[in-house]
């Protein structure tokens, strides 16, 4: 089950599309972390600060025109990078 964050925390968010995207549009996505799945899509991932940024986000997939496959919520990330289990 996911979680909210406190009011302060940002919350951390994948969100799948399709397409494999280059790195250099980490920067433009917020620095969100950029992962080439193998399955041909690509996972942005990272904290995000409101449901605003969120938005901002979203509408940023929209402009690329790149299909939006899913936006689900994680736990935050560890020192490494990857996500508890």
């Amino acid at each position: 089950m996911n979680r909210r964050p406190g009011p302060h925390a940002p919350a951390h968010y994948e969100i799948r599309v399709e397409g494999h995207l280059d790195e250099h549009w980490s920067t433009w996505f917020g620095g969100l972390t950029l992962i080439r799945e193998d399955d041909g899509t690509t996972v942005l991932r990272g904290g995000v600060t409101d449901q605003a940024e969120l938005h901002g986000l979203l509408a940023k997939v929209r402009d690329l025109g790149a299909t939006l496959i899913s936006v689900v919520t994680t736990d935050a990330p560890d020192q490494a990078g990857h996500p508890p289990f």
